[in-house]
């Protein structure tokens, strides 16, 4: 990217509601997830008795007509625009199960699903750093952790309440991001559990392990909930003990997750990773919480969007490329790579190779070639099809179906 170029952004904070403000959020929030359930049931029932599909412009007249209903009046006593707002979120769930991106939308559970409502310009008013919601007198209390760009509004406001109790409000604005200054320097990226990043420049960053370090204490709190009679107020404080342990788990992870990422960013112009399939390899249960714990889906997330903001290439390489068993010094294929063998040498010219080194190099190579040719990095495949084999990874032994090579 040669220009400065506008993104939709959002901008996260904390804050502290007064009394009176967190009583109307969470009437708010209550009254969001009940025009929610009620649509959903409306659309759900007029498909299945009548073969009609509800879209959003029923849906808003039918809570038009909830609200003159003496049991459902109290809808009227919070601001329209979440409400309006949850609407326009079940057409896109359904727009996105009738395009098979997701599944059937699901009702929304007071204790399970995220507390949040969104607010539109209509329904917030942003004034030299002081906003104010809807049906509120005064301004939210927010922690600026960091300022808002200069001259930047809000287009809409999300305010949500965490399983621990924490109010959180997401500003989305638009505004203009400056590419980094150009770099000279490229890397291939390999993943891994033991070490979570490895170089092809020989750097290795190891795993914190943020849920295994906290699975004790965790296991503790999990424990002392199960004991807790169910619906008393003990149960809610051993669930809030829960999710305090789990909050700091997932904090700490995408916390260490963008500092890495920023960094690789800021030092490499080009980037490869390769295609995991993340999705696969969660099925298998003797490394799937392994694989959560690493974050490897949302490491790749954050260098997608941080690339094309910084303007930085990411070339992702086929997953079946056999990076871990291809010899980055004379191109050979080793016939099998157990997932033991973290150092193995080369049969035909005898170089020894780190197992992730290795396989940084290998994908920085072929995601060099991808850059200069155009054409995608394909694998070195024993037949042409591999019937009944996992596609999770190329890899991956017979026996164990789902694993991730290195």
């Amino acid at each position: 990217m040669g220009a400065d170029s506008a993104v939709r952004r959002a901008f996260k904070y904390r804050f502290y509601p007064t009394d009176a403000q967190a009583v109307e959020l969470l009437r708010t929030f209550g009254c969001v997830r009940k025009v929610y359930n009620l649509a959903l049931a409306a659309r759900g029932e007029a498909w299945s008795a009548r073969g009609e599909r509800v879209g959003y412009g029923q849906t808003s007249a039918m809570l038009t007509a909830w609200k003159k209903t003496e049991a459902l009046a109290y809808l009227a006593d919070v601001s329209c625009v979440p409400l309006q707002q949850a609407l326009r979120h079940l057409q896109a769930a359904f727009t996105a199960f009738w395009g098979k991106r997701s599944k059937y939308p699901r009702f929304k559970s007071k204790r399970k699903s995220r507390a949040s409502a969104e607010y539109t310009r209509s329904a917030f008013r942003y004034t030299d750093g002081r906003l104010t919601l809807a049906k509120m007198a005064e301004p939210l209390d927010i922690v600026w952790s960091r300022p808002l760009p200069p001259g930047v509004v809000p287009s809409t406001v999300t305010v949500s309440r965490d399983g621990v109790g924490r109010w959180f409000v997401s500003m989305l604005c638009a505004h203009d991001i400056a590419p980094l200054p150009a770099a000279a320097n490229a890397v291939g990226i390999d993943l891994g559990l033991t070490t979570l990043v490895t170089l092809s420049t020989g750097e290795k960053i190891g795993n914190p392990k943020h849920e295994r370090r906290d699975r004790e204490r965790l296991a503790r709190a999990q424990r002392a909930l199960a004991r807790k009679k169910k619906g008393s107020a003990n149960r809610a404080k051993a669930r809030a003990r829960v999710a305090r342990i789990h909050a700091r788990i997932a904090d700490r992870r995408r916390d260490h997750l963008h500092q890495l990422t920023t960094r690789l960013v800021r030092e490499n112009q080009t980037l490869v990773i390769e295609d995991l399939a993340v999705r696969s390899m969660v099925k298998n249960q003797a490394l799937a919480r392994a694989i959560s714990d690493a974050g490897w889906r949302e490491f790749r997330s954050m260098l997608e969007y941080k690339a094309a903001w910084y303007g930085r290439e990411l070339i992702t390489v086929d997953r079946w490329f056999p990076s871990t068993r291809l010899c980055s010094a004379c191109g050979s294929v080793a016939e099998a790579m157990p997932l033991d063998v973290r150092e193995w040498t080369c049969g035909r010219c005898g170089t020894t190779h780190d197992r992730d080194g290795n396989a940084a190099v290998n994908l920085l190579a072929a995601g060099l070639a991808v850059a200069a040719c155009g054409a995608g990095a394909r694998p070195h495949r024993e037949s042409s099809s591999r019937p009944g084999q996992s596609v999770a990874k190329q890899e991956t032994p017979p026996v164990r179906v789902g694993l991730p090579s290195r």
